[in-house]
């Protein structure tokens, strides 16, 4: 949550508040170092934190998540009217919002963008089943009417991956050719491998009142944002402390000690980030086979991934539930597969499965140096186990484009922060790279997500929790907290899973 990510080192709490007494006063140029380059500039495309966190600048959607990681109205005038039956969804939209381009938006640019997001993007499936009408009622009223309930809709709504985008109806194509929305920031030119250069979008038309989380006022005091692709962790790290950025995204934790005392950055520790996975590939492959799935989980030993990981255990926590204490859905079910650690067991599941001796092959990338570091340690686990093991380690980017081909891997390495809905959890949907296909899965998630009644929601979860560790479609290794850098002179700036700069200004 937002509320949960607290920061630690000499960017202090304290520290933030008195940052606030500064003169919020427009301009200047913010440089912002992130893990790689992006693949696309698509959102509903294509899954990704660092594609979330970047298009959040210039896209924009119905709705978004307040602090609490409630769901609130962004480009909606309000939260929707739902019928008594749970189907039917009454939008109002605000007036007077313009698209980058100058062109008004509507109901019809809402819809047409809905329904490209229905069609194209992973999270929008998930709705497009059960989907019974999606109309334009006037000018700015949308209307969408569901077959049955369906509790997630609003938060898939609103969420920056796989996103709901809203774009003007004439620009919509099945490959974008102008990214234009109605965010604070446009974009101005991209070089790629170079930078991002966002800037301010004058017509913009914020909300009233305060800001509160991703949600309120997007107030725009920077007159430019550059995304700059570094690839390199330590790169970002030295950029930091060199002062040629102003925000370095998702450093080593073992830079911690550096950054700290430095005169032109500072560590910013966000706990309870999220958590790391590995997906393994249930379509193609050696690991369609349960039993091969079970064997790796048998393997993995979490704390020595997590140690070598994170280093420091202020940095991570062991724990085998999808959410940690604080959390409505938190459970315990199915946590005794949790951290095994058990190569004998393995090696006879693996046995019994008929493994043939080929090396699993593992896709990972150093741009996430812990993703790296937690393969390096799986594969002597597997090793001992008796799998052999092929690691291969390339850029972000490749990996995005390399794991939506099924032949190409056996297990991939990613994280997630924690989402305020479980219908939000990446690999839950079978459309997701891994492409968990499974009748009893489907069963439940069809439950969680027609069911209104939150306590009953809380208990299908569990059990889904408890089925992944029977079907053992991916693997949780733990909890970590995440490790980024920001320049002192960065004042109004709210520490988070995507990383947002409308509010923030520089310091004079």
């Amino acid at each position: 949550m937002l509320k949960k990510l607290t920061i630690a080192g000499l960017a202090s709490v304290s520290m933030l508040v008195a940052a606030q007494g500064f003169a919020q006063e427009r301009g200047g140029v913010v440089n912002v170092a992130t893990i790689g380059e992006l693949t696309t500039l698509d959102p509903m495309t294509a899954t990704g934190d660092l594609l979330g966190m970047v298009t959040q600048h210039f896209f924009e959607t119905l709705y978004t998540f307040d602090k609490d990681w409630n769901v609130a109205p962004l480009l909606a005038e309000a939260l929707p009217e739902v019928s008594a039956d749970g189907k039917v969804h009454t939008i109002k939209l605000r007036q007077g919002i313009v698209f980058h381009d100058g062109s008004a938006m509507t109901a019809e640019d809402v819809v047409a963008s809905l329904k490209r997001w229905l069609e194209v993007a992973s999270r929008g499936k998930l709705v497009a089943a059960n989907l019974d009408k999606l109309e334009a009622v006037d000018d700015y009223t949308v209307q969408i009417t569901l077959k049955q309930p369906f509790a997630p809709l609003t938060a898939l709504l609103a969420f920056n991956n796989s996103a709901a985008v809203v774009l003007p109806s004439e620009k919509i194509a099945e490959t974008l050719a102008d990214y234009v929305g109605t965010g604070p920031y446009m974009i101005k030119e991209r070089k790629a491998d170079q930078y991002l250069q966002l800037v301010r979008f004058d017509g913009y038309k914020a909300r009233e009142g305060e800001p509160d989380g991703f949600g309120g006022a997007r107030k725009q005091y920077l007159d430019e944002i550059r995304f700059v692709p570094v690839p390199d962790a330590n790169t970002r790290v030295e950029g930091a402390i060199a002062g040629q950025y102003d925000y370095a995204d998702l450093l080593p934790v073992e830079a911690f000690d550096r950054l700290n005392g430095q005169a032109k950055t500072e560590p910013l520790v966000l706990k309870s980030f999220g958590w790391p996975m590995f997906i393994m590939n249930n379509k193609e492959g050696m690991m369609t086979k349960p039993g091969l799935r079970k064997a790796v989980q048998s393997a993995l030993n979490a704390e020595d991934m997590m140690a070598a990981a994170f280093g420091k255990p202020e940095f991570f926590a062991l724990d085998g539930a999808l959410y940690p204490d604080g959390y409505q859905w938190r459970s315990d079910a199915g946590i005794e597969g949790y951290n095994q650690a058990d190569p004998e067991k393995a090696k006879t599941l693996a046995t019994e499965a008929g493994y043939d001796g080929k090396p699993v092959r593992i896709l990972t990338s150093r741009q996430y140096e812990f993703h790296y570091k937690m393969a390096q340690v799986a594969a002597e686990y597997l090793k001992a186990a008796g799998l052999a093991v092929q690691l291969d380690v390339v850029d972000w980017a490749t990996l995005v484009q390399r794991r939506a081909e099924p032949a190409l891997w056996d297990i991939f390495i990613t994280h997630s922060p924690f989402l305020p809905d479980p219908a939000l959890i990446a690999p839950l949907p079978s459309s997701y790279p891994g492409w968990w296909a499974s009748e009893a899965k489907d069963k439940l998630v069809v439950a969680l997500n027609t069911e209104m009644d939150p306590q009953k929601r809380v208990a299908i979860f569990a059990d889904i929790q408890k089925l992944i560790y029977e079907e053992a479609p991916f693997y949780k290794v733990g909890d970590f907290n995440a490790l980024s850098a920001k320049s002192p002179k960065l004042a109004g700036f709210t520490p988070s899973a995507w990383p947002y700069f409308w509010n923030a200004y520089i310091a004079k």
